[in-house]
């Protein structure tokens, strides 16, 4: 019988199947990259950036940096005790192993990314707790026009090795903003530059992620850098609760603007279940 203690396939691995066959677990090689850090302040990545001194801008900055654009953060975005609401509602809900350590909730329509297909049949809108929190989101000037059909809960643990591989999201559905609620545990969103240049290192930026923050990524980014959270980015439980919004295609004016609102009305009804 298969190993069912997790939920990877394919070259993927967390700690509990990292000794399978190596022809199943084997790590894609890596490319050697320049790490920088980013300040959330002055918008740009530092290549001396001590994070123990903090999440925040450091008292002073050393070394080179890079503009890097497409970042919002906002801090605090729920209080403790809403965090801890949150946490509980979500914990009553069945999580669901996937790739890499991780375990995740869906509320979605399905879709067929290869064969750009969606299907609303199992989708029942976002989860109650999001109602409040989307209003929130809008009041505030990044997302002010951002109105999510998907909404997807991601727990990462150091005991299983949570991470995820370096990539991008899907351009054809999902819009330009990808929205995070971070919750339980400060963590690192590394951004990888697929830019083809002569350089034999790439840039590697480490976002900060606050505990209970709203990060925004959009712009390049969103389109020019794929993105990644490694193994040693997690210290303890967190959990992720992440939003996307449709691509033009499917809001008005896009040539499949009456199945996007469709999709975005059964969101708004906020009765939503998990998506099995």
């Amino acid at each position: 019988m298969a190993d069912k203690r997790c939920g990877c396939t394919g070259i993927r691995c967390c700690l509990l199947c990292e000794n399978r066959p190596k022809e199943i677990a084997a790590a894609k090689p890596s490319i050697q990259e320049e790490i920088w850090t980013y300040c959330a302040i002055c918008r740009k990545a530092w290549s001396e950036f001590d994070p123990e001194q903090g999440m925040d801008h450091c008292s002073s900055h050393n070394g080179k940096y890079i503009e890097f654009n497409g970042i919002t953060i906002i801090k605090d975005f729920v209080s403790l005790p809403e965090e801890c609401c949150i946490i509980t509602e979500i914990d009553k809900m069945p999580w669901k192993s996937s790739q890499s350590g991780r375990r995740k909730q869906d509320f979605g329509p399905k879709v067929n990314f290869k064969k750009q297909k969606l299907k609303t049949g199992t989708f029942s809108g976002l989860p109650p707790l999001s109602e409040s929190i989307v209003p929130r989101m809008n009041a505030v000037e990044p997302l002010k026009s951002f109105h999510p059909v998907e909404q997807c809960h991601l727990e990462y643990v150091p005991e299983r090795g949570s991470a995820i591989d370096p990539h991008f999201d899907d351009r054809w559905l999902w819009g330009e903003r990808l929205v995070t609620l971070n919750l339980l545990s400060d963590s690192f969103l590394h951004f990888h530059y697929t830019q083809e240049n002569d350089e034999a290192i790439r840039p590697k930026v480490r976002v900060p992620m606050p505990r209970r923050s709203l990060i925004v990524v959009s712009g390049d980014a969103r389109y020019r850098w794929m993105h990644s959270i490694p193994r040693n980015a997690i210290t303890s439980r967190r959990v992720a609760i992440t939003y996307r919004e449709l691509s033009e295609e499917f809001r008005e004016g896009g040539k499949r603007y009456e199945l996007g609102d469709m999709v975005l009305g059964i969101a708004r009804t906020y009765q939503g279940q998990v998506v099995e």
